[in-house]
């Protein structure tokens, strides 16, 4: 599994799971160890993030070492009886916005007119590069360049919902997974055994608390199944919401020394796929290339129309969209299950999973009941 270093200068917020409370503890990271900072005041990452200063709370908070780094990176997730990353969300909803990357909105068209037939794609691919060339590239959702563009492939017959998410005024955003049931760092990602086409999702992910302040951000893997959305929209949930298919961490870097949205706007998020049979693939997604605002999309997605009293967590979309052919000439690429899939960024860590079926990932069982029954059990509440 990879491991790094989190960036000394940053403020930290992650959770771990502690086999002795058979619960989690909130955490931070400082000078390589990881400080159990879980306290009554701040007894959830929640709890953290609807105070005045949350980073100010956390970079102050007193706690206990738990260990290095490098030590609970390598420890196994799907065993209980060892400490080990989780998350680093709990009670916050975990919303995702789709299609905010112009470039990447081609392939979600590519994906429905190809009814989820990677055969398919690949003369659909080469029909709509002829049409439109490089004219997605920095176009901004909204704008009248983007209401051209949107016209030119109606007028081919290529109308599609994406083009109104991916270039229209209104953005996409859709609920990814319900609040506890993403894995973290180390654990195993999955994917549905029905699939035949399908790929990861790095993305950026923002902290927002109820009262709509950006708190920080992270990395998160929303796993794309290609072939089951393809066939419908409507199949969205069954294609995003399984059982270990939201990835999120390795912490929460929060806002403030020198670290902030302008940092996030101009983020380049590495990605690397080791496949078991020595397989490799490389990309990248370039946050400055967004069609979207990240402060626009939560303004789209908190409001006067729609609250969350715990908060919620958000992933910003990708622009990367794998074509290139692993196995079949056409057929562009689609996971294996051992799969060794790390997203990166030089401000943020790296998040990596290794993909499995979803029904043979660890069944989620701890949810939001099972942990106030277990900080009410430690006099946390």
């Amino acid at each position: 599994m990879t491991h790094f270093d989190l960036d000394e200068n940053g403020i930290w917020l992650g959770r771990v799971w502690l086999p002795e409370a058979e619960g989690p503890a909130v955490v931070t990271c400082r000078e390589g160890r990881v400080i159990d900072i879980t306290a009554k005041a701040g007894a959830t990452v929640r709890d953290i993030c609807e105070m005045d200063d949350p980073a100010g709370y956390v970079a102050a908070a007193e706690g206990r070492d738990l260990g290095a780094l490098a030590d609970l990176l390598g420890a196994d997730p799907a065993d209980r009886t060892t400490m080990h990353f989780l998350a680093p969300t709990d009670l916050q909803a975990i919303k995702a916005c789709g299609v905010t990357f112009a470039r990447s909105m081609v392939e979600r068209v590519i994906e429905e007119q190809a009814a989820g037939d990677p055969k398919r794609a690949e003369t659909i691919r080469a029909r709509i590069g002829t049409l439109i060339g490089d004219s997605l590239r920095n176009i901004k959702a909204g704008s009248d360049e983007a209401q051209k563009v949107k016209a030119a492939l109606q007028a081919e017959g290529l109308w599609s919902q994406y083009l109104e998410v991916g270039i229209g005024p209104d953005a996409e955003v859709f609920t990814k997974s319900q609040p506890m049931s993403a894995v973290g760092y180390g654990a195993e990602i999955g994917i549905l055994q029905i699939s035949q086409w399908n790929n990861p999702e790095p993305e950026v992910v923002l902290l927002v608390n109820s009262r709509s302040d950006i708190l920080g951000a992270t990395l998160g893997n929303d796993v794309n199944l290609r072939d089951i959305e393809g066939r419908s929209a409507l199949l969205l949930g069954k294609a995003k919401d399984n059982n270990a298919s939201c990835a999120i961490g390795p912490m929460f870097r929060l806002f403030g020394k020198g670290f902030g949205m302008d940092d996030v706007r101009a983020m380049q998020l590495d990605l690397r796929v080791d496949g078991p049979e020595g397989y490799v693939l490389h990309g990248q997604s370039s946050m400055s290339e967004i069609s979207r605002d990240p402060a626009d999309l939560v303004r789209q997605t908190v409001g006067a129309h729609h609250q969350y009293p715990d908060g919620f967590v958000l992933f910003l979309g990708t622009l990367f969209a794998p074509t290139e052919d692993r196995d079949v000439p056409g057929e562009g690429f689609t996971h294996k299950t051992g799969d060794r899939v790390t997203i990166s960024n030089s401000a943020l860590g790296a998040l990596a999973n290794t993909v499995r079926y979803a029904s043979d990932c660890v069944p989620w069982s701890f949810g939001a009941g099972a942990l106030m029954k277990n900080l009410a059990a430690r006099n946390l509440l």
